[in-house]
């Protein structure tokens, strides 16, 4: 609240003609930067075997260059601490969130904005020798971005550094309880700490060590996040399911003019679908003062409609697992990534309005507040998306929830999904975002 307050910002929507240094290509009616940096706003057709809907055209950014989600971590009086900027962001609801230490595209650490370096910039490039703790090309959303990764990297330095006013230092146990406020913590913070593994143990060792714990150890959650080995599917029943799907499915993504797609247009504003649903492509004219680059213009992506994004969890001999969703996106690097077992727009479920159904989501919206482990709103990444939130929820069903379920869904442990997570494009940022809030 206080930087809300210190800080000077000034956010306008304006059309997507008026936008300095930004144009609309004359041939496609793409809109590109006037350096080529950045990102651009295309068009593509998709053509799939999958699902009610095969075949349709949209609007998507092409931002194929790869950035920095950074953390720098350092031990305070023996406590791993992590350092977080309050950032704005022209997106953001509520203004400041709190961003990794360093959140930065290529076309920003390159200066490609004719601005400062981002701070800290020195120990994630390769100009300071430091520890590193966790590093992962991660997915963005793939319904938006067209094969987007960033790196997400976390550090571990001794020295002592001069940290400015606006950055924070905190503890992964205080980080989690701020996500489960609305919309502090931001997507890229959130990415970043969901691939924090904790081990893998038998179940005799996780056993030993609750029961020395003064605490309440919820021990069936515990035994999802440590133990390995008493899953309902193992691991590479998994990979095999992932793999039957990839070879069963497909999705072809042809670039087409963004000028020439069906049912988008532009109205003098923004593009926007004929029915005004999905997403609008508008135009942002930024003031904010504690930039590298105080004052600039650009396209962002506004949604219809809220989203809700949520995972089923069941208790399965002693250990909790989730309903995990393989979900076929049109950005996806390849074909599918494993998803929460409920993703979707508020209008593709409400009654009237829906094109078609959504599995297990009155089990979400339906659940008895004591089933309910997590349920607030998060916010999409503010740096292109304008004031986009989910509803973030995990709900535990009860016994008498059924065990067998469709073709594209996997039960899976806590364990498991921090396994997938180390690899590239496994898990997509949507649970990413869910599975930053759990704690033990």
């Amino acid at each position: 609240m206080k930087k809300n307050n210190e800080t000077k910002y000034n956010i306008n929507q304006i059309p997507l003609d008026k936008l300095k240094l930004w144009n609309f290509d004359n041939i496609s009616g793409n809109i590109i930067h006037e350096s080529g940096s950045f990102f651009s706003i295309e068009g593509i057709e998709v053509t799939t075997n999958w699902g009610k809907i095969q075949s349709w055209q949209q609007p998507i950014i092409n931002q194929p260059e790869i950035g920095f989600l950074g953390i720098l971590t350092k031990k305070i009086n023996g406590i791993l601490h992590f350092l977080l900027q309050a950032k704005i962001e022209p997106g953001n609801l509520n203004i400041v969130q709190l961003s990794p230490t360093l959140q930065a595209t290529k076309s920003n650490y390159t200066k490609a904005h004719k601005g400062n370096a981002p701070l800290f910039l020195e120990y994630f490039n390769g100009s300071k020798k430091v520890e590193i703790l966790l590093d992962q090309l991660q997915s963005e959303q793939g319904a938006r971005f067209i094969k987007k990764r960033n790196r997400n990297i976390i550090i571990q330095i001794d020295e002592d550094i001069d940290v400015p006013d606006n950055f924070v230092w905190l503890t992964l146990g205080q980080i989690k309880g701020l996500i489960q406020h609305n919309n502090i913590v931001n997507m890229d913070t959130r990415t970043v700490i969901s691939g924090i593994p904790y081990g893998t143990m038998d179940a005799g060792t996780v056993k030993f060590f609750s029961n020395l714990s003064n605490n309440n150890v919820n021990e069936s959650l515990l035994n999802s996040i440590l133990i390995g080995d008493l899953s309902y599917k193992n691991i590479d029943d998994i990979i095999s399911w992932i793999t039957r799907l990839k070879i069963n499915y497909f999705i072809e993504i042809k670039k087409i003019p963004l000028k020439a797609l069906d049912n988008w247009a532009y109205n003098g504003m923004s593009i926007m679908h004929k029915d005004k649903k999905y997403f609008s492509v508008i135009g942002v004219n930024v003031e904010i003062g504690n930039r590298e680059v105080v004052s600039w213009d650009q396209p962002m992506i506004k949604p219809a409609q809220e989203g809700i994004i949520a995972f089923l969890v069941k208790e399965i001999n002693g250990v909790y697992h989730f309903l995990v969703q393989a979900k076929f996106e049109a950005g996806n690097y390849d074909i599918l990534e494993l998803a929460p077992t409920v993703q979707c727009l508020t209008g593709n479920y409400r009654i009237g309005e829906n094109e078609y159904s959504v599995p297990f989501i009155d089990d979400v919206l339906g659940a008895s507040p004591d089933r309910i482990w997590i349920s607030t709103y998060q916010s999409e990444e503010g740096g292109r998306f304008f004031k986009e939130q989910n509803l973030n929820r995990i709900v535990e069903v009860n016994d008498e929830f059924s065990i067998d379920i469709p073709e594209n869904y996997c039960w899976m442990t806590l364990n498991q999904l921090l396994t997938f997570i180390k690899f590239n494009n496994y898990v997509n940022i949507a649970a990413r975002s869910l599975i930053s809030a759990i704690s033990f």
